[in-house]
């Protein structure tokens, strides 16, 4: 009786144990084709597919940066959400968003793009062969600079702003996006 139950236990152990590699082998497969899958969207459509960054994708149509951004790139997006947009002050993003605003929209949301596809690691490795931060070159020219806080990556812009990087490595056909908890602002 012994006997059997080492030899069932043993049987059932085997059997879950391939049952979970086929588990992991299908949700690698599974992953990989959305991995794909998601690499052929531009920056833009990673935003619109994310509830989170509903302002983000409003204020770019504003400024009519749609078509620029879905452009072969590649770009380095640091994606404010839409509660980073609501820690501006009152009726900011609003007046932002007016038609006769609209140079002002575009200068402040291409400071949250660098050319190039910078992933994590890219921003890390960089930080750390700047000993301890790095300045990146966004598009509408000013800069920013990443450093780290806590293990987290931040950056600090022209005006003394501190965003952190909650997410990073969002995978588009034209470059990668990082999410970010608050708007950083140009001079």
């Amino acid at each position: 009786m012994f006997s059997t139950n080492i030899f069932t236990c043993l049987y059932v152990k085997e059997t879950n144990k391939s049952i979970i590699m086929k588990m992991k082998f299908l949700l690698t497969m599974l992953i990989g084709g959305v991995i794909s899958a998601s690499a052929q969207k531009t920056v833009v459509d990673v935003a619109v597919g994310s509830s989170a960054h509903t302002t983000l994708v409003a204020a770019v149509k504003a400024a009519d940066l749609v078509s620029t951004l879905q452009s072969a790139g590649p770009f380095t997006v640091f994606a404010p959400t839409n509660e980073a947009f609501a820690k501006l002050p009152n009726g900011t993003v609003e007046t932002l968003l007016k038609p006769e605003n609209k140079a002002t929209l575009a200068k402040i949301l291409t400071y949250h793009v660098v050319a190039g596809n910078l992933d994590a690691t890219a921003v890390l490795k960089a930080i750390k062969d700047g000993n301890g931060k790095v300045t990146l070159k966004a598009v509408s020219g000013g800069t920013l600079t990443a450093s780290l806080r806590d293990g987290k990556v931040i950056l600090t812009d022209e005006k003394g702003g501190i965003a952190t990087v909650t997410a990073t490595d969002l995978k588009a056909g034209n470059g990668i996006v990082h999410v970010i908890d608050a708007v950083v602002l140009p001079k």
